[in-house]
């Protein structure tokens, strides 16, 4: 009815979690399900298309932040790239600039920055470091048919 495509959901288990008492300095990268209870002072950036992040109301984030599948009921220092769907729960408090392609906003939730949304052809897809990309040759221009 409204032609657009479904998206997959995310099937993404809990695997790692950062828990309440943990003050954690460094960039994380993740796949599958991350959980933050603590604080992190970096970047956290998910490896996979289906990567689900929990920010706990108790849970914070001092960087930028990249995942396909977000649920954010803590707080964001920094810009936050859902490219798949984000939901931000009452007590939700983003710093920074918020791209997304699909958004659920409960009331309560504070962003203090720019909403951008991503066209469906604006969206990153990752890339395996194994899938190589066919080369192209370049053309010269200004040399003659038939010379070295």
């Amino acid at each position: 009815m409204f032609n657009r495509k479904k998206k997959s959901k995310c099937r993404a288990q809990l695997d790692t979690l950062i828990g309440q008492h943990t003050r954690l300095i460094g960039d994380i990268t993740f796949s599958g399900g991350l959980r933050v209870e603590g604080h992190v002072k970096g970047d956290i950036i998910a490896e996979d298309e289906d990567s689900l992040l929990i920010i706990s109301q108790d849970g914070s984030i001092e960087g930028n932040v990249k995942a396909p599948y977000i649920i954010l009921n803590g707080s964001v220092t920094g810009d936050i790239h859902a490219s798949e769907h984000i939901e931000l729960a009452y007590q939700a408090q983003i710093h920074g600039d918020l791209y997304y392609y699909l958004i659920e906003i409960a009331i309560g939730a504070k962003i203090n920055g720019n909403l951008i949304h991503l066209e469906e052809n604006q969206i990153p897809r990752l890339k395996l470091a194994a899938e190589s990309e066919e080369e192209t040759p370049l053309s010269i221009s200004g040399l003659k048919e038939g010379s070295p």
